[in-house]
């Protein structure tokens, strides 16, 4: 039998920061986490998608599930979680469909041991049918909320979505550390500065935008639908990229197809969302140049978790002399997409 710790001496700030950040969590330390709040877990466990952090599916003796989220350390600050769980806290709030951290005592942010976690509520759903113009509607709508509030007030601790981090940053960090192979390296060098001037060119022409907090990460991946039941349509989670930004950055991941698909989605995805919030077309300048930073910014996310066996065991792909290949092709063709009038020009 494991031995049940007393919650009253399980909290403590987290300590060190490790390149296999999550070697510790065994399932009786997860077990543990969940306990320490005075739950009772029994046994039930079940390791859930997720590779930046950790996430299970836990079970506890009244036949009950909720989600534990372990956070990756080094990442983010009690500060800037506590600003993410806040802005999920005030979407609730507002009846928005989100799935917010639970609360113990007044926080939703939890220490155990050197271990950092939220524990949420279980919720099901699909993903979405993005090629559905009544869904994307729907979504639109909400997203329109979501931002309405977003632009009430700024984060403080998280960062803004720039060329900065998700491009100049990305690029140092895989020349810095030798990601990419020599043979490969006059191309790819050549292919991202040409890359990044079309993203600063997009940004100029896009002129000066407001920037609002945002979920970050609103592909389909982070959007469970419901048919039924006490919630109907989407539910949004997982806020953990949520930054400050462009509000088009949540509706680009979006859209999917050719050109003219592109275009028809947004309408749809539009018609829903100025129902609740004003959308800045000049924002379309900046559809290709996100895309093309978020590009430059997976593969350095990659590169940057290499060291976390989770990491070559789930992308064997990555940093083989055909993935640096497929990227240099991949990067050429957004140099051309940005050139392109934006959608609905």
């Amino acid at each position: 039998m494991r031995k049940r710790k007393n919650p009253s001496a399980a909290a403590r700030a987290p300590q060190t920061v490790s390149t296999t950040p999550f070697a510790t969590l065994t399932p009786a330390r997860i077990l543990d986490a969940v306990d320490s709040l005075g739950l009772r877990t029994d046994g039930r466990m079940l390791a859930l998608n997720s590779y930046e952090n950790r996430v299970y599916q836990i079970g506890l003796d009244d036949g009950s599930m909720v989600v534990a989220k372990f956070y990756r350390a080094g990442r983010w600050s009690d500060a800037a979680i506590g600003e993410e769980h806040a802005f999920v806290a005030e979407l609730a709030a507002r009846e928005l469909p989100v799935v917010a951290p639970l609360a113990f005592a007044g926080a939703t942010l939890q220490h155990h041991e050197e271990l950092r976690f939220a524990l949420y509520p279980r919720v099901g759903g699909r993903a979405p049918e993005l090629s559905d113009a009544h869904t994307l509607e729907w979504m639109g709508r909400f997203l329109g909320r979501i931002h309405a509030v977003g632009a009430l007030r700024r984060f403080e601790a998280r960062p803004t979505l720039g060329i900065a981090e998700f491009g100049e940053a990305a690029r140092a960090y895989l020349l810095d550390h030798g990601f990419i192979p020599a043979d490969l390296l006059p191309a790819w060098t050549s292919t991202v500065a040409q890359a990044l001037d079309g993203v600063r060119h997009c940004f100029e022409r896009a002129g000066k935008v407001a920037q609002i907090r945002l979920h970050g990460d609103c592909h389909m991946g982070n959007v469970l639908w419901s048919e039924g039941g006490e919630v109907r349509g989407p539910q949004f989670v997982d806020f953990d990229d949520a930054r400050m930004g462009p509000a088009v950055q949540d509706l680009w991941m979006l859209l999917s197809g050719s050109r003219e698909d592109m275009s028809r989605q947004l309408g749809d995805v539009l018609a829903g969302y100025e129902d609740f919030h004003d959308f800045a077309t000049c924002e379309l300048h900046l559809v290709e140049a996100l895309r093309t930073l978020r590009l430059l910014h997976y593969c350095a996310w990659l590169a940057r978790r290499w060291d976390d066996p989770a990491f070559p065991a789930a992308f064997p792909w990555f940093n083989t002399q055909r993935y640096w290949q497929d990227r240099i092709l991949e990067l050429r063709e957004q140099i051309a997409l940005m050139d392109e009038p934006p959608l609905w020009a």
